[in-house]
């Protein structure tokens, strides 16, 4: 695999003869919708597949190891038969091995709304280990909303992907709600009341584990976050249920805020057998413009973490969005938010150059719309993406997860299949 970024004045025909791969493949792997509509900045996933080159006049290994960009080591291991690499022969055909890299196995979370295209989930289900389907929202008397959940369970357990039953305490209004959950966590008789029906559910469809996603409990509710936690545990895994938690992004054990400050992560990374860090939203709808998760942000969040997790049970996340700000950014204005490829398509229609940043390792641009008004966009491609991959494997942590995978981005799935081994549990 290779990551291209497309320079001025390149098309997919100079870019496809550049590699040795034909056009048509990298239209199909990357599923460009309009391929002569590149955009400098833009990354292309190549690749490579198996090659080969016939030897021309004046042609050495050296050469040839530079013109593919590969170790003549691995021109030796990939051509057996050539025993003096000295002696080149006119017609000579060589195989080119594809340049790689194999972190090994790792465990994939995707998150789903139930209103998930069906063709999109089946086309991400193959990357998956995990699907958990976006959510069973907990009510103050220990009851739980329906969703529309079951064709989605069928899918995944066709694909081989465990199900994972979502519980949050969102509320009425639509967010987080810290009373809520404070209502629940100072009760016995209504956390079993919760726990009967979140059985009740897994058993009727078929799930797999509990996915429990509760999130700005009061600080004061913190250890009876951690009992209710001990609960879920001593119910379900004699059952034969995993349970997962997701936490906030903290980089310290005294991290202030409602946020932060429940999630105690020795306790869940000790109790749960799988902890999602939401190592995203540094660049969120009310912020100002920066990147969604930067990956040096992303790190602080690591370094913590594996001093109070298990690595194993650890699961890095990753947005599969962008945001788009209109500037100057004003206190409590909002983005709007934006797919990866999306990003890619609004570049090219206002003609803009994507730029990449180095330290938090991601890219956006900056446009007039027509109206005079300046926006920035930051968002996801191959090589950020990348980059965080690149980052799980440093901390060896168990697996990652991806909010959400309701937009299908072609190149995280490309990127993620040649670098990792998805392993699956059913």
């Amino acid at each position: 695999m290779d990551i291209h970024v497309v320079r001025p004045g390149e098309s997919i025909y100079t870019i496809a003869n550049q590699y040795g791969v034909s056009w048509q493949k990298i239209v199909s792997d990357n599923e460009l919708q309009n391929p002569n509509q590149l955009v400098p900045g833009q990354t292309l996933v190549i690749l490579l597949g198996n090659r080969q080159h016939v030897v021309r006049r004046g042609e050495s290994l050296f050469l040839i190891a530079a013109q593919y960009q590969v170790r003549i080591s691995d021109l030796l291991r990939a051509n057996p038969q050539i025993t003096d690499p000295s002696r080149l022969t006119l017609g000579q055909v060589i195989n080119i091995p594809e340049r790689s890299i194999n972190f090994g196995p790792i465990m994939v979370n995707g998150y789903a709304f139930p209103n998930i295209n069906m063709d999109v989930l089946r086309k991400t289900l193959p990357y998956l280990t995990f699907l958990s389907i976006f959510s069973y929202q907990v009510n103050s008397d220990g009851s739980l909303d329906t969703i529309n959940d079951v064709p989605l369970i069928q899918a995944a357990r066709a694909a081989r992907v465990a199900p994972l039953m979502v519980i949050t305490n969102i509320g009425d209004e639509g967010g987080f709600d810290s009373d809520l959950a404070s209502i629940i966590l100072s009760s016995d008789s209504l956390q079993d009341t919760l726990l009967n029906n979140v059985v009740r559910i897994m058993q009727e469809k078929n799930y797999t584990g509990l996915d429990i996603d509760f999130e700005y409990i009061y600080p004061r509710d913190r250890e009876k976050y951690n009992n209710f936690l001990r609960k879920v545990v001593a119910r379900l895994r004699p059952m034969g249920f995993s349970v997962t938690t997701a936490l906030a992004p903290k980089i310290s054990a005294e991290q202030v805020g409602t946020l932060y400050e429940a999630h105690d992560y020795p306790v869940h990374g000790a109790l749960a057998d799988h902890v999602i860090l939401m190592t995203y939203e540094w660049g969120y709808t009310y912020s100002p413009p920066m990147a969604v998760a930067p990956i040096n942000e992303v790190r602080r969040v690591l370094n913590y973490a594996v001093t109070a997790i298990p690595r194993e049970k650890i699961f890095m996340g990753i947005p599969n969005y962008g945001y788009n700000w209109t500037l100057p950014f004003e206190e409590g204005s909002a983005a709007q938010t934006v797919t990866n490829v999306g990003a890619v398509d609004l570049a090219y229609r206002v003609g803009a150059f994507i730029n990449f940043d180095p330290i938090a390792q991601a890219p956006f641009f900056r446009y007039y719309d027509e109206n005079g008004r300046e926006h920035e966009v930051w968002f996801e491609d191959a090589r950020s993406i990348l980059a965080k991959l690149t980052l799980a494997n440093e901390f060896r942590v168990g697996g990652i997860s991806y909010w959400t995978i309701n937009s299908y981005f072609p190149q995280n799935w490309l990127v993620l299949n040649s670098v990792y081994d998805i392993r699956k549990v059913l």
